[in-house]
């Protein structure tokens, strides 16, 4: 994939596309990797950057483009017009569309989990699907450990994902 994407980044002129490209020629974690840059820079926790916040992280990644491209990115991620940025939108937005197959797998995790077929994942559906010890999921989030670099983002990521 990112073989692929830098011979694409040549060709493309939509600083969306461009930046997108030049995440995944980091790599499979590029996209994260950017997201993790901005959670750092975010240091009042607001989960949003402002302009010059999204510059920078643009700056600390290695994102080549110049500032009207960046300009016309914030305008594009900042949906609200609020003069930020939130995380999850940007993410969201930045991500490459997922394939048709990928779509129908995730559907298919998601109707094992929901066993009473209402589109909501319960606690009665997962009632005797999961059973976790202490043990599994501590090698569980050792296997997720091993794909971030620093404690710091390590704990954002816990609490964010478990509301601690």
């Amino acid at each position: 994939m990112a073989i692929e994407a830098k011979r694409n980044l040549r060709k493309t002129t939509d600083p969306l596309e461009k930046l997108r490209l030049q995440c995944l020629a980091k790599g499979s974690a590029g996209i994260k990797g950017l997201g993790r840059v901005f959670r750092i820079i975010d240091s009042n926790r607001s989960r949003t950057l402002d302009f010059k916040e999204f510059q920078r992280g643009l700056r600390n990644y290695a994102v080549m483009i110049n500032k009207e491209e960046a300009q016309e990115l914030f305008r594009i991620f900042d949906k609200d017009g609020s003069g930020t940025i939130d995380f999850d939108e940007f993410l969201v937005t930045l991500r490459p569309p997922m394939s048709n197959a990928r779509k129908e797998i995730i559907m298919q995790a998601f109707q094992k989990l929901d066993k009473t077929g209402d589109g909501v994942i319960t606690i009665e559906d997962l009632r005797g699907v999961y059973n976790v010890t202490t043990e599994e999921f501590m090698n569980y989030y050792a296997g997720v450990s091993a794909s971030i670099d620093t404690d710091i983002y390590f704990i954002v990521m816990m609490k964010n994902a478990w509301k601690l």
